[in-house]
This record gives C-alpha cells, structure tokens and sequence, in this order.
C-alpha cells in the first residue's frame, strides 16, 4: 500500500507521522508547494514577526526527524490537478499512490486593486520574512481584517514600537470568535496598549503613490496614512487545483465522517470540510489540523474512525493568553475569576455549556473542561 500527502503542512506531516506509528511500513510521500519543511503557522505572526525567533524554530521537526520518517519529501512543486488518483504538478511531476490525502490549507484573501509595495498578506513563512523586513523600515502600519490574525499581527506591530490602527467591520476585535463581552475586553487590550482601533469600518480602496501604499480609504472618505498595510480578511480553501477532479468541492473538500472525499481520497486541516451528525462543518485552527492528520491516518488503515472533535484555539496578544474550547454563543456568564484580571467563562445555550474559555487562566480553564456538554462539539 502506498499514501501521498498533498501539503507539507501541519496535518500533513501529523498524517505520516501517524501512519508511521501505527506500522505502516509502505511507500510515503510528502507533496509541498513551498519548498520549506514543514512548519508552524501560528508562531508566523508572533514570536517569528516579532524577531525572537529565527526561522529554524518554525520548523515543526528537525531534520534528523523528517528523515527518521522514512517519507519522499517532494517540496516547492505545487499540485495543479488531480485525475484518477493522479496528481500532476507544475513542474511536469505525475504521482499517484492508493490513498490520497489532500491538506493543502488556505488561500488568503486580498483586497482589489492594483499591486502596491507596503501591501501585505500573512500565510506563509515567506509571507512573514517579508513583512518583517517591511516592519523594521516603517513607522505607521495599518492592519485590514479583525479576526485572529488581525488582532495578533496589530498586537506583535505595536510591540515592536510602531504605530499600528486596526480595521474591521465587527463592533469588537475577534467578536466572532470570542462573543461582545471578550471581545470588548480583548479592545480595551490593545488600546490600553497603544494599537488605534476602527471598530465598524469598512475598507474601500488602498491609496497609493508611485506604486507603493501611503494609506487605507475607509467607507466614509477617511484615509487612514500607513507605511504599511497588512491584509488579514481571512482565506479561502486552497482547492482551485481539485477543479475537474470530480471531487465535491463546497467551502472546501467535502468529506463524509471519516474524513473521505473519494475510495481512497482523505482531506485534513483547514481545506476539509467534513459531515458531524448531518451537517458540514469545516475548523481553521492548529489543534484541528493535528487531530484531523491522526484521525484520517486512523482511517487509512481500516480504524473507521468518525471525525468528532471539540473545537480548540487559542491566541497569545500583549501578556495575554485567550484560550477557548468548544464554542463561544451569547449567553456568557464568569464561572472563575475576576473579569478585570483572569478569569473562566462559560458560553451556555439552553442552559448547556457549549464553550469554554480561559483568559490568562490555563489552569483553571482545564478544570472546566468537565462542564462542557455534548453541544459543545462542533
């Protein structure tokens, strides 16, 4: 038996891992568009854009590891289409093997427009050495996008001493991660740390001169002056490659419970899109992307595992850690804690807790665990 992985990311390096630990001794092979091993994503807009970490410590493996693997690393050579079980490449490249595993992430958005120097998008490692190096030659930075990514990239931005306003259309920075009531706490954050918020704006245009951005447009007529300007709008599944290849492709690669596309087709991570009890549901987080490798690894080797998680993220912004299991909805109640400092909260529905979060307490928020119903589930 053999497996190709499209995508030398998380989930996919945690698919051949397990694959591996559970005794699959054949043929492995590992397809990644960027020519870097694999690496981790969240540390890009923190520790690595901030400069405490180099590049080497992204890396989810040394190398003596990768190898120890016993996989065909394939990188820099992305997948362009996928034909009865063939994957093609834009280098020429024609793979196949029994079982695919399709973890290709997310494409970010951008705004329109023609292409202006100072304007940033954050996703890869190449991204971030980009944008690192833009942040040690400015002094006035915008940031266009209120969720995770946002609100970390503005928090690292004002760390470093520059000046940095954030933009989104939500009444409170990650509101819908997060609810009103955290989400309010999480603004007052960062404008008692500096970062200018422009809670409620959309973004009509960038404004530039001689090719390179001078500011943002805001609905309205505002221009809001920036040296740079990071992108952060989200993204989309990374599945424009799987056109023609007869999959269901809808938000991303739709899979039955068991994480199967196809007889003998998985996807893991961000790109999946998967059935839980009658619905589809797809997870942008890190923790997914490592349990959903495990579990379609499981699954090619005949476990039959149903996909069943609980939903976990977490975000490190200023000397805060926000940490959330299950699912934020707007009945919020304190369990522990001073909300002026650290605290537990639940989010209930119908009397039922279906979230849990930590705000600088992982301790405690561990404890509360055992609260969380069935509903919290995705």
């Amino acid at each position: 038996m053999s497996v190709l992985i499209v995508g030398a990311s998380a989930a996919g390096l945690t698919t051949a891992e397990t694959l591996r630990r559970k005794g699959f001794r054949g043929r492995l092979t590992i397809l990644g568009a960027e020519f870097h091993p694999p690496y981790d994503r969240p540390p890009l807009s923190k520790q690595f854009l901030h400069g405490t970490w180099d590049e080497t410590r992204t890396h989810l493996r040394p190398s003596s590891i990768l190898q120890a693997l016993d996989a065909t690393f394939i990188l820099g050579d992305p997948a362009i289409t996928l034909n009865n079980h063939t994957i093609h490449t834009t280098t020429g490249r024609s793979l196949t093997a029994d079982h695919l595993v399709i973890a290709t992430g997310l494409t970010p958005r951008t705004l329109p427009g023609p292409p202006l120097q100072g304007v940033h998008i954050l996703r890869t490692l190449d991204d971030a050495t980009a944008l690192r190096k833009s942040l040690a030659e400015c002094r006035r930075v915008v940031v266009v996008g209120d969720g995770v990514l946002g609100a970390e990239v503005a928090a690292t931005v004002r760390r470093l001493g520059l000046g940095v306003t954030l933009v989104g259309p939500q009444a409170t920075p990650m509101e819908a991660q997060l609810g009103a009531v955290v989400g309010g706490l999480l603004g007052e954050l960062h404008s008692s740390e500096g970062v200018e918020l422009r809670m409620g704006s959309a973004v009509d245009a960038l404004v530039g001169v001689d090719g390179r951005v001078t500011g943002v447009q805001l609905a309205g007529g505002v221009v809001l002056p920036a040296d740079v300007v990071v992108v952060a709008l989200g993204a989309a599944p990374a599945t424009g490659w799987l056109e023609g290849s007869g999959l269901r492709v809808e938000d991303g690669v739709v899979c039955d419970e068991y994480c199967a596309a196809a007889d003998g087709v998985y996807a893991a991570g961000d790109v999946a899109r998967w059935s839980y009890e009658g619905k589809l549901v797809r997870l942008e987080n890190r923790t997914n992307a490592t349990e959903q490798g495990m579990c379609v690894a499981a699954n090619i080797l005949g476990e039959r595992q149903p996909y069943r998680p609980v939903p976990y993220f977490w975000t490190d912004q200023f000397s805060t850690r926000i940490q959330v299991h299950g699912r934020p909805a707007a009945d919020l109640t304190i369990a522990e804690g001073n909300i002026n400092e650290r605290f537990v909260a639940h989010y209930r529905e119908a009397g039922r807790v279906v979230g849990v979060l930590g705000w600088n307490a992982p301790k405690q928020t561990r404890a509360h665990l055992r609260n969380l119903s069935g509903e919290g589930t995705v």
